[in-house]
């Protein structure tokens, strides 16, 4: 399924300020309230969409995993805005662990705890193919079949550093988290005829992600919507569970968006405009793996803009500026 036809792109150690972007804008919500009611009064603004039968793709973590989305805050929206018909969707992963297999990852979710709602593992029977319109690397990826069973899909997104993407934002979420364990994980990670299970990296790893993403939002096109969660922001990913490197990064807010290319951009750029000591590690982890390739290629794809208006639900809804949003942020603690 993979093609392999031309050659990766490049620049993805670089961050793309603001002033250098072109194109169309689109709206990104914003509230400094990480809390339940934050929580419900950002989904609010991007829910119309949201229709019939919802998924609701967030990652529900390994054992005991530290940094997660709080479950109460999902427990609440699950009890005030979603209905019997939605439920929370994963996959199984690639690499080995407590969540390879069905079995072993109903453990696992039982054990953190996600018992108040329904939780689909997709690609737990069958896998599916969806097309990837206009990609370089694949005609089609490789989902969890149940996926197809849903109307409307909404990513409720922990952002956060990751160890090869640089950062997991809502293009992580998808890309991996809903391709199959067996099959689209493997073909995004493996280079074919590699013994490596992660031999496809920066900008190459970054484009095969964000065209599987593009397979999924294509498919929920009109019904579909993102929430980034700005908190608990380790380098590491929530995969790494218990072995995630400390949080050093302050905590931001909460920001929303019917536009994946707008709600990532603003959650990087949020965290580039807090000071060089507060966002430091996180900044040299997105660098450093290239991981900014992932914004300018779903705009190269045409998954959305990359500029936008950051509106502030705190103050009565006014047009802010990533620096303005963060200037009274509390330095992180531990």
């Amino acid at each position: 399924m993979s093609c392999n036809c031309k050659k990766p792109g490049t620049g993805g150690e670089r961050y793309v300020p603001v002033e250098e972007r072109t194109g169309g804008t689109s709206v990104v919500y914003f509230t400094r309230d990480l809390s339940p009611e934050g929580l419900l009064m950002i989904y609010d603004k991007v829910s119309d969409g949201l229709t019939g039968k919802v998924a609701v793709k967030l990652h529900t973590g390994e054992k005991d995993g530290p940094n997660i989305i709080p479950r109460p805050w999902v427990k609440e929206l699950f009890a005030q805005k979603l209905d019997e018909n939605a439920a929370i969707i994963e996959t199984n992963t690639f690499y080995e662990g407590d969540r390879d297999t069905t079995e072993k990852h109903r453990e696992t979710i039982a054990h953190n705890g996600w018992t108040f709602a329904p939780v689909d593992i997709t690609d737990e029977d069958e896998h599916a193919l969806l097309p990837v319109k206009g990609g370089k690397w694949f005609e089609n990826m490789s989902v969890g079949k149940n996926m197809l069973n849903y109307d409307s899909f909404l990513a409720l997104t922990h952002f956060k550093g990751h160890v090869m993407g640089g950062f997991g934002g809502s293009n992580k979420n998808i890309g991996i988290g809903c391709a199959s364990g067996t099959e689209g994980k493997k073909w995004i990670h493996q280079r074919e005829g590699s013994d490596d299970m992660w031999s496809i990296a920066e900008e190459e790893l970054m484009e095969r992600m964000a065209e599987s993403t593009k397979a999924t939002i294509d498919y929920f096109e009109g019904h579909i919507s993102y929430i980034n969660v700005l908190r608990n922001m380790s380098v590491s990913c929530d995969c790494e569970g218990t072995a995630a490197q400390p949080v050093v990064t302050p905590n931001i807010g909460i920001v929303a968006s019917k536009d994946i290319v707008a709600v990532d951009n603003a959650s990087v750029d949020l965290v580039y405009a807090l000071t060089e000591e507060d966002h430091h590690d996180l900044v040299e982890r997105m660098e450093t793996r290239h991981g900014h390739r992932q914004l300018t290629y779903m705009k190269e794809l045409g998954m959305g803009n990359d500029k936008y208006v950051l509106i502030d639900l705190d103050n009565d809804g006014q047009e802010i500026t990533p620096a303005f949003a963060v200037k009274d942020v509390v330095p992180f603690e531990g």
